[in-house]
């Protein structure tokens, strides 16, 4: 063992810091009273080539604990141990035998805590979780990496910050995008693999990405087996963090220590240059370390009592508002501080534009559980000087009852609009009158967001948690046999239909209801008002054999099949005309809620003023445009709007226009062809301009010109 010359160091930032010289170290524990820094030299050393105990007297700093070594370079491996006392009914897990993360850590190495753990490991609630060997053994246990935040060249790349009124946002999974079929890129299921997917996105002509969780996690946490081929599931999603600061080491086609690090931030920088926007699902709910039964990784070695939500008079046990064993006790000052720190950390380093918060009134929730209006975690985000240009999602529930939909604190908050999922997929599967909540949901959900804009509402019809578009219209029930939960998990509240058969089906008059309903879906998303989330892969029927949740499904059934995408290019195409058609028209995307019947009117099928109490499986509307300013600065087109969910077709009366303009068909989803819907100027005239037939089943828009 080494003995290496150390300096007193300084207590911020917290993490591991180069500076000249060295590199210094700084980590917090309160409860703490001994902490020990374990240097490595190689990523599978099974002993450090140097240890260094913290002197309380010289090395600590009220409730931080740092030290500078001279002669360290970015890439320097390193893990912690921290004394104290175990007494889990106090709520303090202390063990010096047991190996830490960094709770800062910029980078970890890719190998796994939990993958030579047996499936049944439960730490005993009163005691350590160092019993069996594999725990505290450092050969393939991770190390945390030493990074240079300054060695990358952004060639003056900023984020880009395009308001949430323009966005059009693309949910997507950063290994299936390119692990799957057919993909064609070098480095398949990584940072450089979706780098060059990159052309794809921007001639598909989506505004942002959302990308599902890129913090480190460890996919080998799931001890659940496949019952049909045996293998053990795996965490796939990544909702189950175990660092913060580091992005994913197994994203990144360069295996080398921080690897990850440059080529994550070149992914970022590649996107800004197509004009992209980069959005990370982050989950500061809960952590990787589990319940009472769980494993020490970081936080609960550091400080358990602070960093975790324990049960009042019990604290060996943990809320459990997440539904995945702990709740991070997110608005202690302490944890306050981490939370912000690390979300300026990815906007300053990585010019991340903006958050998805999962599972985000967790973040409302005091230590006791209960519920407050204005949260100081919440209230911070928002008024924060480096994050106030910065997009922040709410996911706005949390799996504890809580559900705050239209009432998430905080004035620049966004928020999922399930919703809006949940009553147009219910409008156009025709079920009866449900047509007022649909037209609320088309024109903005002011219901829920009227005291602010329009753009507060994420509108989704699928997203990463459910069905996709393909399954919504191919399935009447969930088929989650796979995930080796007894098809149990997974929501039974679909709002779907399979048209006539459950799953594939070679019927060509099933397939082309199919394939009518996904245009009704794509297009009633992109014309209404919100902003709108479309899932990857719904562009062109990407499945999941009618599994709705694919948490760990690491494989076919989530990955993209790239040969899909060719087979099904006329949906392809008609997703990225609805997309086009949303963005050359300020009408589809106005900045407050209408006003009256000078912005929008509605229509019966007659054209005239409907009865909301009897109209059902039928919608129309007008939208006036002369208030909404396109790019070129003038005014936007009137448009009419109809949708028929009925089995049956019907003839609609059609406004009458002044001024000598006439109707244009611009998109009609009861074409099966690429003038499903038309290009920019290459609108067709109506031949009778009273009238029009709208089939069953179909939705149409017009243009007055």
């Amino acid at each position: 063992m080494e003995i290496l010359q150390t300096f007193p160091g300084t207590p911020f930032p917290l993490g591991a810091t180069v500076r000249d010289g060295g590199v210094n170290f700084s980590v917090f524990s309160r409860n703490g009273s001994k902490v020990i820094l374990n240097l490595f030299r190689n990523t599978d050393d099974n002993s450090p080539y140097a240890s260094i105990e913290f002197d309380p007297k010289k090395n600590r700093s009220g409730d931080i604990w740092h030290v500078f070594v001279p002669g360290l370079n970015a890439g320097a491996l390193y893990t912690y141990q921290v004394d104290g006392p175990f007494e889990p009914g106090e709520g303090h897990r202390f063990n010096i035998k047991q190996y830490l993360f960094d709770p800062c850590a910029k980078a970890v190495t890719p190998e796994s805590v939990f993958r030579n753990l047996p499936p049944t490991y439960r730490t005993p609630v009163d005691k350590t979780d160092i019993e069996l060997s594999e725990v505290r053994h450092l050969f393939k246990f991770p190390k945390c990496v030493v990074v240079d935040d300054n060695a990358f060249d952004w060639e003056g790349d900023r984020p880009i910050n395009l308001p949430l009124s323009r966005s059009i946002i693309y949910e997507v999974h950063v290994k299936g995008f390119t692990a799957g079929k057919g993909a064609g890129v070098s480095n398949p299921g990584t940072y450089d693999g979706f780098i060059q997917k990159i052309p794809y996105l921007k001639h598909l002509g989506v505004t942002s990405v959302e990308l599902l969780p890129v913090y480190e996690f460890d996919e080998y946490e799931n001890t659940n087996e496949n019952p049909r081929t045996g293998e053990r599931m795996k965490n796939y999603w990544g909702y189950s963090t175990i660092s913060f600061f580091a992005p994913k080491a197994s994203y990144a086609a360069d295996k080398s220590p921080g690897g990850c690090v440059s080529e994550f931030k070149r992914l970022v920088k590649e996107m800004h240059k197509a004009g992209i926007e980069v959005i990370l699902d982050v989950v500061f709910n809960h952590t990787a370390e589990g319940n009472e039964h769980g494993i020490s990784l970081n936080f609960r070695g550091f400080d358990n009592s602070i960093y975790y939500d324990l049960v009042p008079g019990h604290k060996e046990y943990y809320m459990n508002y997440s539904g995945c064993g702990n709740t991070v006790n997110t608005n202690h000052p302490v944890v306050i501080d981490f939370i912000i720190e690390c979300l300026r950390y990815w906007v300053m380093q990585y010019h991340i534009d903006g958050f998805r918060f999962d599972l985000a009134s967790i973040l409302n929730r005091r230590s006791d559980g209960s519920l407050m209006k204005v949260s100081p975690l919440v209230e911070a985000i928002a008024e924060d000087p480096i994050l106030h240009d910065t997009k922040m999602i709410a996911e706005p529930w949390d799996a504890g009852g809580a559900y705050q939909l239209g009432e998430f604190p905080g004035t620049r908050w966004a928020e999922w609009n399930d919703r809006f999922r949940d009553d147009i997929r219910k409008f156009w599967r025709g079920d009866e009158h449900v047509s007022t909540g649909a037209a609320t949901r088309f024109s903005g959900s002011s219901d829920l967001f009227g005291f602010r804009k329009p753009w507060v509402g994420i509108n989704y019809v699928t997203c990463h948690d459910g069905f996709t578009m393909n399954d919504l219209v191919s399935y009447n029930g969930k088929h989650n046999e796979e995930n080796g939960e007894e098809n149990r998990d997974g929501t039974d509240s679909n709002w779907s239909y399979n048209h006539g058969y459950e799953g594939p089906t070679k019927n060509p008059s099933i397939e082309r209801m199919r394939n009518k309903q996904m245009r009704n879906y794509i297009l009633t998303l992109l014309i209404s008002q919100g902003t709108p989330m479309l899932l990857g892969g719904d562009e062109f029927r990407r499945g999941q054999k009618g599994n709705n949740n694919a948490y760990c499904q690491d494989n076919d059934i989530s990955w993209f099949d790239w040969g899909i995408c060719s087979l099904n290019s006329k949906i392809l195409n008609f997703t990225r005309r609805a997309i086009e058609l949303r963005k050359n028209h300020a009408v589809f995307r106005r900045e407050d809620f209408f006003k009256g019947t000078t912005d929008i009117k509605w229509y019966a099928e007659d054209g005239s003023n409907p009865d909301w109490d009897k109209i059902s499986r039928f919608l129309a509307f007008t939208l006036c445009g002369k208030d909404c300013l396109n790019d070129d600065g003038n005014p936007d087109s009137d448009f009419y709007i109809a949708a028929n969910t009925d089995r049956s077709d019907v003839m609609v009366t059609l406004p009458t226009l002044s001024d000598g303009r006439k109707w244009f068909r611009l998109a009609d989803t009861s074409i099966d062809g690429d003038d499903a819907i038309l290009p920019d100027g290459e609108y067709e005239a109506l031949r009778a301009q009273a009238r029009y037939v709208i089939p069953a089943s179909s939705l149409i828009v017009l243009i007055a010109q």
